[in-house]
């Protein structure tokens, strides 16, 4: 069953959070990946780095994916660390864990994917182009009784307050 199609951002809102966000100004559009499943029993779509950066322990950083993602109403798109970097380098989301949700993809920013991670070990993390680095898992969710709510979503991350 599919429930969601990623799509790259427009070249220039790439360029602007890639600005913003690391203060880079270069031409890694090109090297922007759509997210892949490395087999056909993987639950994760592994999402692919179009920078390289380096973190020294303690430093954390928001990078980039250039991916946005189309989500059936009723299902999430969650991100995790890849295992292998969280074992070799103790690295984590800022946020534990990525929420995508459907209406994100409508945000200001193109719904663009930006993770923050941090190396919590005591060696430097280099991720390099191409690296796959994170991977995010679908799920579906359900509402209380009690919902009603009908705000739109309009800004990115913390926008809902």
């Amino acid at each position: 069953m599919e429930i969601a199609e990623f799509i790259k951002v427009s070249e220039k809102q790439y360029k602007i959070d890639l600005k913003n966000l690391l203060n880079i100004e270069d031409d890694s559009y090109l090297a922007v990946k759509m997210p892949f499943r490395a087999t056909s029993g993987s639950a994760g779509y592994d999402f692919y780095s179009p920078v390289t950066i380096t973190l020294k322990p303690g430093e954390s950083a928001k990078i980039p994916t250039g991916i946005r993602c189309k989500i059936d109403d009723g299902y999430v798109l969650q991100i995790y660390p890849r295992s292998s970097l969280g074992f070799k380098y103790q690295m984590c989301l800022l946020n534990t864990v990525g929420i995508i949700d459907s209406d994100y993809f409508n945000a200001d920013n193109e719904g663009h994917i930006i993770v923050g991670v941090i190396n919590r070990g005591d060696k430097d993390l280099t991720i390099n182009v191409g690296d796959r680095f994170v991977q995010g898992i679908f799920y579906k969710y359900y509402l209380a009784k009690e919902d009603d709510i009908k705000q739109e979503r309009h800004g990115g991350f913390g926008s809902t307050n």
